[in-house]
């Protein structure tokens, strides 16, 4: 296992990292990945045993509902880089119980992987959004062929791929990255139909990062969450890079092309899904004391808000627990969430988190963008006017109201607060994509069945 500081020494590999239109020497002395760096360099501290078959839990695989629960429980304490580590690696395990028994050899090469990654103790990230060039258009039919990722060329030894890879969080600081089919590909599709693992290092990788850490001229209590917890955002360039076969865990067969992404659906959904029952409860939260701060909580208006935000809060919550509670099993014996609850749980909770967000606002007021800065609190000159002006009452100071206003801002409507609310929209695949699930795994016979006895109309033969 490493520690911290050999996390940190592993990034100086000589990746190709770029921000702002210039490169990044040394990730781990970038200002605006410092943060992100710190919180993954600390999982690795807190994890770290001595010896050789030691590893960390991100390599732990479920094989019951409590190992389900516990995983899931245990995923929102970790740094993104840990938990993408976990949920990619229980993707591409997934995937291989499911291509098994066709596709046997890569299946032995994805279980390979997976335990090179635990005694490396690599940090892996999933890699799957195509540039995509014209969605009307199929991968074979834009005009520039690179707009999917795809195999250009193979030899016996491997396969040298390019393309591009979008919205790859944590990217610039994770050690692999693993790269799959966006979508199901057609006969004739077989070079865009490849799944593999590269080295961010890899010769040809480029990565141009964003991030929404907070702007570094500005005090940190101004962020009071993502100054704490912030991730760098990856656009993944593979400029003809080669991958070895042993690497190579589909290369050409359409008919399991949509098989990684299904799989990785699955775990990021319900990683996603446990997320949000702590983002849902933290909402309710800001709205309860900051509707004590302005005096407001007893107002009907503003009660019947608070209580949507509960039964907002209650409801994903139940759908995490029918995903774990329901869950199912590989021929491996491996444990996995709930199709039909996870994807349920996820298009509710990604389909109203907009107007939560609105109900928390509509409650807080406009000193959610507008409250000054703690700074000017402390301040000799307007130090005085803040503390007479920003309080409320006996008990609700300036300085408690305005830490309220900083992380209510900070959490729901400045870049943080932008960043999330896309991502939980969009993050593993849109609403489109929950439906579609929801629609495969649901139980319609039955659905018809009851509908047949109300309405009095025999089933068809």
């Amino acid at each position: 296992m490493m520690t911290g500081e050999q996390y940190r020494q592993s990034l100086r590999d000589g990746r190709q990292v770029y921000i702002a239109g210039r490169r990044i020497e040394d990730v781990t002395e970038e200002p605006l990945l410092r943060q992100s760096i710190a919180m993954t360099a600390a999982n690795y501290d807190e994890f770290y045993r001595p010896g050789e078959d030691a590893f960390g839990p991100l390599f732990f695989i479920p094989h019951s509902v409590e190992d389900l629960k516990y995983q899931e429980v245990e995923q929102l304490k970790w740094a993104n880089p840990t938990r993408t580590t976990s949920v990619s690696l229980l993707m591409l395990m997934t995937a291989a119980s499911r291509i098994r028994a066709d596709l046997p050899d890569y299946a032995d090469r994805v279980m390979a992987y997976f335990e090179h990654a635990k005694k490396a103790d690599l940090r892996c990230v999933q890699t799957i959004t195509d540039a995509k060039g014209n969605r009307a258009l199929s991968p074979m039919k834009q005009d520039d062929p690179d707009l999917y990722v795809r195999v250009v060329s193979r030899d016996s030894g491997g396969v040298t791929i390019r393309g591009a890879k979008l919205h790859i969080t944590g990217a610039p600081i994770d050690h692999d990255l693993i790269v799959m089919p966006t979508k199901r590909m057609k006969p004739g599709e077989e070079d865009w139909s490849i799944a593999c693992a590269v080295p961010v290092n890899a010769p040809g990788v480029k990565i141009i990062a964003t991030t929404y850490a907070p702007r570094p001229d500005l005090p940190a209590d101004y962020f009071p969450y993502s100054a704490r917890r912030n991730m760098a955002e990856g656009f993944v360039i593979f400029d003809d890079v080669y991958v070895p076969n042993e690497r190579v865990f589909l290369d050409g067969e359409v008919e399991h092309s949509a098989t990684f992404a299904h799989s990785l659906g699955l775990w990021e959904r319900i990683g996603s899904v446990a997320h949000y029952v702590e983002m849902a409860d933290t909402l309710v939260g800001m709205a309860q004391l900051i509707a004590e701060a302005n005096g407001l909580q007893r107002v009907p208006h503003i009660r019947q808000k608070i209580a949507e935000l509960i039964n907002y809060a209650t409801m994903v919550r139940a759908g995490l627990e029918a995903a774990v509670n329901n869950a199912g099993f590989t021929p491996e014996g491996w444990a996995s969430p709930d199709e039909l609850m996870t994807n349920a749980a996820k298009y509710f909770a990604a389909a109203n988190y907009a107007e939560m967000v609105r109900n928390l606002h509509d409650i807080a007021g406009g000193s959610v963008l507008t409250a000054p800065m703690l700074d000017d609190l402390k301040s000799p000159e307007t130090g005085d006017f803040v503390a007479k002006y920003m309080r409320t009452m006996q008990g609700v100071d300036a300085e408690h109201r305005m830490r309220l206003f900083h992380g209510i801002r900070d959490f729901t409507a400045d870049t943080f607060g932008g960043w999330q609310s896309v991502t939980i929209l969009q993050g593993g695949g849109g609403l489109h994509a929950q439906r579609l699930i929801v629609e495969k795994h649901y139980d319609m016979h039955h659905a018809k069945g009851l509908a047949r006895k109300i309405c009095g109309i025999e089933e068809p033969a």
